[in-house]
Order: structure tokens, then C-alpha cells, then sequence
């Protein structure tokens, strides 16, 4: 998502160009864009112009959003199913937790990430 924000200006960006660019496999690729296309994030187009872009601007996505595809629930506690004991104390604090890296996730937009990373001006080596 952070290099289709950054780098396709809308236009569609293709898979190995994606693959190569983000050092990963393109079946590895295929699957990850598979849920962000069913998830409507990400659009898909085929033909010798064809790849991958945004569905919309990259100011419209939270990382909230993103990590809620690929991930799911972001609660970090299961149900409780009634077979354990409680307590309130850590209830109470697994609740707040939860709140707050919900906040925080749906704080920070897709286009604040690609921001930072034109920002970034690499690394220096010195011998």
C-alpha cells in the first residue's frame, strides 16, 4: 500500500515492478493484493498496463483500515468464553489497551506513511 501511495500517481503499478521494488515474491504478492482487491482498497487492472492502484487517495486510508484486512480484529484479547477467572483490573486494562492502539492505528494515514518515507534520505556509510 505505502509504495502505491508513493509511487503510482494513479496510475496502475505492475506486479513485478512491485515484486522487485519491495524485494518480495510475486506470488507472495498476489496473495496480499488478493484481500486488499476484495476489500475494495486496492484496485486491479490486467493488460500490458495493467497492475495495481489505490482505490482512492492515500489521505482516504487509516492504517487502521489496512492492518483490519490483513490481520483482522486488532483486539488483543480472545472472547472470553466463560472459562476463566476474571478479574477487573485486568479487565479494565486489556479494554484501555485496546482502546488506545485502535486510536492510534485509525490516527495515522497511508499518505503520512509515504510522507515519511520521502522524507527519509538513507542511510550514510562512512569508511
Amino acid at each position: 500500500m505505502e509504495d502505491l501511495a508513493e509511487n503510482s500517481g494513479g496510475d496502475f503499478v505492475p506486479l513485478r515492478l512491485l515484486s522487485h521494488r519491495r524485494n518480495l515474491s510475486v506470488k507472495y504478492l498476489e496473495q496480499i493484493l488478493s484481500k486488499l482487491v476484495s476489500a475494495n482498497l486496492v484496485e486491479s487492472s490486467r493488460g500490458i498496463n495493467g497492475g495495481y492502484r489505490l482505490s482512492k487517495k492515500a489521505d482516504k486510508y487509516t492504517v487502521g483500515d489496512i492492518l483490519r484486512v490483513m490481520e483482522g480484529d486488532l483486539s488483543p484479547c480472545a472472547p472470553n468464553e466463560g472459562n476463566t477467572v476474571e478479574s477487573a483490573g485486568s479487565e479494565s486494562f486489556w479494554k484501555d489497551f485496546e482502546f488506545v492502539v485502535n486510536n492510534f492505528v485509525d490516527s495515522v494515514t497511508l499518505e503520512q506513511l509515504a510522507e515519511k518515507n520521502h522524507e527519509f534520505v538513507g542511510f550514510e556509510y562512512c569508511i
